[in-house]
């Protein structure tokens, strides 16, 4: 659980998972939406893959990333359980 907070703790990881809500993007289709550079952009793409937070699948010459839903939700029952027991 701690990778994925440390994941989401940055504003630039944010943007990338909120980007991919929508649809699966390549990074090309990222860096239209973001001000990093490609490496920085690599960077945090590793960090949310370690966390497992985005999945990287092969299409062609392209890799597309998407969400892994299942981590997030495991995520947001977290915070459901947490506030339960405040």
């Amino acid at each position: 659980m701690n990778n994925i907070f440390k994941a989401l703790g940055d504003p630039t990881r944010l943007e990338i998972v909120r980007l991919l809500r929508d649809k699966s993007r390549t990074p090309s289709e990222l860096l239209e939406h973001l001000d990093v550079a490609q490496p920085n952009l690599s960077h945090h793409l590793d960090i949310l893959k370690r966390a497992d937070l985005v999945e990287a699948r092969r299409e062609g010459q392209f890799i597309r990333y998407s969400l892994n839903m299942s981590v997030l939700d495991m995520a947001l029952e977290y915070f459901i359980k947490m506030k339960k027991r405040s």
